[in-house]
């Protein structure tokens, strides 16, 4: 019996939703397979498809151990199945019950339903095997989940391994205190490891292919262009931007590469086998059309004729300069990150600010906490019951101030100073060596010649030994002394401006020191987060996009770790 404050559904027993049948006579049209073997022709007919593997999403009725083969072309979700083919009331019932249903089949230890995902993998050699999988939040026992792993088992191709997968680390636990010959099981990391195609960033986009080797990469970045699409084993943090980025090895998908390439807004992905399919079809060094799609299982990469010219074709960011706000560069007080918000980027940088908004945003809260649950998401229509539950409170009352009171026990920003652009520049003027050379710089920039990379680390070495003024130096310790009294181990980050622009990501181009635990190695790292603005990778970086030297600062936090 489901039993609801709103109306008490009661199960009758169901025929089968179509009689079973050979493989050969398998429709595309059912709505789902019951209490019969599910062959490989029909998992294909009736599957899925999310981040470039099938699945088929699956319900076990536990009184009588039978199973359900959900057709996904027509139930998004488990929910809408139960109640249509099961329950034999409209979609509509459960949706407006959603929580309690979840918590019934997901959370009950009396739960009438096993739910779960069969999804179509291979491993590194190419081999297919069947993984199932939970939701994330699903509790279900050891007995529990035996038998609906085994009730799957039962009813699957025997040629194809099924193996388990973990959702949580709950589960990850109870599995590994399960024989691996009752349980055989696969983990998240060897999964993603096995997967020949990943996409990090989906997009289509046109231009040159450059199959470069890492040991080749120095002597060659130089001659990367921004329509080149690049492909290597692993691409180097130090990317120059380009159409398209092509992995021929596993990369995490929070790479700073992959960071770029999501705030560049181009095509990314993990390929395995890419170099040997691009010798085959000798397409090194051709015009290609380069597609990454979720629902794929591999990349697409199409020859197609050369662009005539690229210099006329080229893209909106190297035609359209990005736009960043006036610096405040004179007499600008150090502040303790708390005081700030998010308007004072143009004086201590983008960093610095949104960390002086989360500051604000514990002490203040804001109304906008529950946005996110204003939103009908279906399958349900009104979240705010279900964040009201989350959070223990009344949904008529504020659930903003829960949702506060909850962020305040959960988040913890660490104390911390700003040092403004103001410091940068003064210390910068105060040495006529590195304004000799930023002049040079900016000329050589202009000119586009070649000696703009050492140019950048001459600058880089005179401001790492340029020593800090007396009254530079001063100030900075007495901020440090009064606002951090205490702590033993910091954390000195940089702050630019010109950084979390649209369009434009500077992940991993500036510099950040951590462990720093004396006086002198704080002085020292300032100077070092000052110089990584000079690094040539951001010089070029920010040239390419229209952002110049002069309007380029860097803050500095300086913070407990």
């Amino acid at each position: 019996m489901y039993t609801s404050e709103h109306t008490t559904l009661t199960y009758n027993r169901h025929s089968p939703l179509e009689p079973t049948v050979a493989s050969s006579d398998l429709k595309q049209d059912l709505k789902g397979y019951i209490d019969t073997k599910l062959p490989i022709v029909a998992f294909n007919n009736i599957s899925g498809s999310m981040a470039g593997y099938q699945f088929v999403k699956v319900v076990v009725e536990r009184a009588n151990n039978t199973i359900h083969f959900i057709n996904n072309k027509h139930y998004e979700f488990h929910a809408d199945y139960i109640a249509e083919r099961i329950l034999k009331v409209d979609r509509k019932v459960i949706r407006d019950q959603i929580d309690d249903f979840n918590h019934k089949v997901y959370l009950s230890p009396d739960r009438e339903y096993c739910l779960g995902i069969l999804s179509l993998q291979k491993n590194s050699r190419g081999e297919q095997f069947f993984a199932l999988e939970t939701v994330e939040i699903d509790n279900m026992n050891s007995e529990m989940l035996l038998t609906f792993f085994s009730t799957v088992q039962n009813h699957l191709d025997q040629s194809l391994q099924l193996l388990f997968k973990p959702a949580n680390h709950d589960q990850e636990t109870l599995v590994s205190e399960i024989d691996h010959i009752v349980l055989p099981r696969i983990y998240n990391h060897e999964l993603f490891a096995s997967k020949s195609f990943v996409s990090l960033n989906p997009g289509t986009t046109q231009g040159r292919l450059r199959c470069i080797n890492e040991s080749d990469y120095k002597k060659l970045a130089d001659t990367i262009e921004w329509y080149d699409i690049l492909v290597m084993s692993r691409v180097p943090d130090s990317i120059p931007r380009v159409a398209g980025i092509i992995n021929a090895k596993h990369t995490t998908p929070l790479s700073h590469t992959n960071v770029l390439a999501c705030g560049w807004k181009i095509p990314n992905a993990i390929q395995i086998g890419v170099l040997d399919e691009i010798a085959t079809k000798s397409l090194d060094g051709s015009w290609v059309e380069y597609q990454v799609d979720n629902n794929a299982s591999k990349i697409s990469l199409t020859k197609i004729a050369e662009t005539a010219d690229p210099d006329l074709e080229k893209p909106t960011w190297t035609v359209h300069e990005i736009r960043i706000e006036e610096p405040e560069t004179s007499n600008t007080p150090i502040v303790p990150l708390d005081s700030l918000r998010i308007s004072d980027c143009y004086r201590y940088g983008t960093k610095a600010a949104n960390l002086g908004e989360l500051h604000h945003l514990l002490k203040e809260g804001s109304n906008r906490l529950i946005g996110f649950y204003r939103v009908p998401r279906p399958p349900r229509e009104n979240l705010l019951p279900h964040i009201a539950a989350f959070l223990d409170s009344d949904p008529s009352k504020d659930l903003n101030m829960a949702a506060h009171k909850f962020i305040c026990k959960k988040m913890r920003v660490p104390r911390g100073i700003a040092i403004p652009f103001s410091f940068q520049r003064e210390f910068l003027e105060s040495s006529p060596q590195i304004q000799q050379a930023l002049g040079k710089l900016k000329m050589a920039l202009e000119l586009g010649v070649k000696e703009i990379d050492s140019l950048c680390l001459l600058i880089q070495r005179l401001i790492k030994k340029t020593r800090l003024s007396n009254k530079l130096h001063d100030q900075i310790d007495s901020h440090i002394a009064h606002y951090l009294a205490g702590v033993e181990k910091f954390v000195v980050r940089s702050s630019s401006n010109a950084e979390d622009l649209k369009d434009f990501s500077a992940a991993g181009m500036y510099e950040s020191v951590n462990h720093v635990t004396t006086a002198d190695r704080i002085f020292k790292s300032i100077k070092e987060v000052w110089a990584s603005l000079i690094s040539p990778r951001s010089i070029h970086l920010r040239h390419q996009v229209g952002i110049s030297l002069d309007d380029s600062y860097m803050g500095v936090i300086v913070q407990e770790e």
